[in-house]
């Protein structure tokens, strides 16, 4: 049988230093939410010398699209993975202390039992084997 050694505080430490990189990580994503459009605009658009801005996006641009559409729904996986995996941890040590204070109150039950003293020969079944 494998023994548990949970510590809350360490997995509480973990999980904040963890949910701290996370959100970092957010803010990177909402970030190129705003700031790849913005660079995309800036990138300028095909035109004809001479002729006024059609509007067409230009390379730089479309390069700029692919890249944020191709790595969007991986930011998203890799967030939603990582905020789930926190609430896990959280919530699977909070189920070992809850079995741990059950344990405890099982043990304490036990221990305010009354004893049954069984004697040899003091009558009924007691001390029979």
């Amino acid at each position: 049988m494998t023994a548990w050694d949970i510590s809350p505080s360490g997995v509480k430490g973990v999980l904040t230093n963890t949910a701290t990189a996370a959100e970092g990580l957010s803010n990177t994503g909402k970030a190129l939410e705003k700031t790849v459009p913005s660079a995309a605009s800036s990138a300028g658009t095909i035109e004809q010398g001479g002729v006024e801005k059609s509007g067409t996006q230009g390379p730089v641009a479309a390069a700029l699209g692919e890249f944020f559409d191709a790595y969007q729904k991986d930011l998203m996986y890799v967030a939603e993975r990582t905020a789930n995996s926190i609430n896990g941890a959280a919530t699977a040590t909070n189920h070992y202390l809850t079995g741990d204070l059950e344990m405890a109150a099982q043990a304490q039950q036990e221990a305010l039992k009354e004893p049954r003293i069984d004697l040899p020969g003091a009558g009924g079944n007691q001390g029979a084997k």
